[in-house]
């Protein structure tokens, strides 16, 4: 009798574990994790429902603030959080004025360029560190480390950029920030575990050090290449700290971030500005409506191209992590 039993509860025993692991693949999880509480499912959609409102009602302020009529933002005491007595314009009023428009050009050319050459000189540095033989390879990267945490400061690159013809000039907007060695180390990080494969495939092809970067360390590197892309032109698109230094108060050189800057600052009419209506106080436009507006045309940008690099970023960012 104990043998039948046994015989009958032994298919059962060893089922269960085989029936545990076809539901965790139908529920998308791992057989030795556990079911999701409903404690812990409430506790999981109220964090990201804060963390998104966070992120989204100061938004949807400056937003609403930005369409608002002056009796609008009076009524409201300051910033609007319900639409009320929706306008254009403070849209109108600020694209209308050439300073604005030449500043959005400005910052374009500016991020641009400069994320083209930051991207240029990081890709290189890297790629000739990421190689065990190349020259002096060792010694450079101390010397970029170095530089991560000891630097000459504020007064001596002002010197030297000045010293070098740099003040009014546009290359002193792009060049002074030009290389991020944090970048850099993260680029090399990702080429230096690139196969060794297809490396060594390429070199037996024929294949010298740029054919090999063009062909097949940048390809198999799109998701570090765009997040670093995306790293250095949200940092010159937000830039206006080196526009302090090296233009002069009249340079029609200001970048969209610099004219923010100051318009907020200074509430008025900025100097240098061709229309003296920008920044004026008009019957139609409320003040901070305006500076609202300015800087929902700084976010536009970015809001656009994110979407495109949103699918690299999770990977790039992770570059470097411990893999079991």
């Amino acid at each position: 009798m104990t043998n039948a039993l046994t015989v009958e509860r032994a298919p059962t025993a060893t089922a269960a574990p085989g029936a545990a692991a076809r539901r965790g693949r139908r529920t998308g999880r791992p057989p030795w994790e556990e079911p999701p509480t409903p404690v812990g499912q409430a506790a999981k959609g109220l964090t990201l429902a804060g963390m998104l409102a966070v992120i989204l009602v100061p938004l949807w302020i400056i937003v609403v603030t930005s369409l608002s009529s002056p009796g609008a933002v009076n009524r409201a005491g300051g910033l609007v959080i319900w639409p009320d007595g929706l306008t254009f314009e403070a849209y109108r009023e600020m694209l209308g004025d050439s300073t604005v428009r030449t500043a959005l050009l400005v910052s374009l050319g500016i991020t641009l360029i400069g994320t083209a050459v930051s991207m240029a000189v990081s890709v290189l540095c890297a790629y000739g560190l990421s190689r065990p033989r190349s020259l002096g390879h060792r010694f450079i990267l101390v010397l970029l480390i170095i530089t991560m945490f000891v630097n000459g400061g504020l007064i001596p690159t002002f010197l030297v950029v000045t010293g070098l013809g740099g003040y009014d000039q546009w290359w002193a907007l792009v060049l002074p920030g030009a290389v991020s060695v944090f970048n850099i180390l993260v680029l090399r990080s990702f080429y230096s575990s690139t196969s060794a494969d297809l490396i060594d495939a390429a070199r037996m092809d024929g294949a010298g050090d740029w054919r090999t970067l063009w062909s097949v360390v940048l390809p198999t590197s799109r998701a570090v290449t765009a997040v670093i892309a995306l790293f250095y032109a949200v940092g010159y698109w937000n830039s206006f700290f080196n526009v302090m230094l090296y233009m002069p108060t009249d340079s029609p050189k200001w970048p969209l971030q610099y004219v923010l800057y100051i318009y907020v600052n200074r509430g008025n009419g900025m100097p240098g500005s061709v229309n003296a209506g920008f920044g004026s106080t008009h019957a139609q436009t409320a003040p901070l409506s305006l500076q609202m507006a300015v800087v929902v045309l700084t976010l536009v940008p970015l809001l656009v191209v994110y979407p495109f690099v949103q699918k690299h970023f999770r990977t790039g960012v992770l570059t470097g992590a411990i893999k079991g």
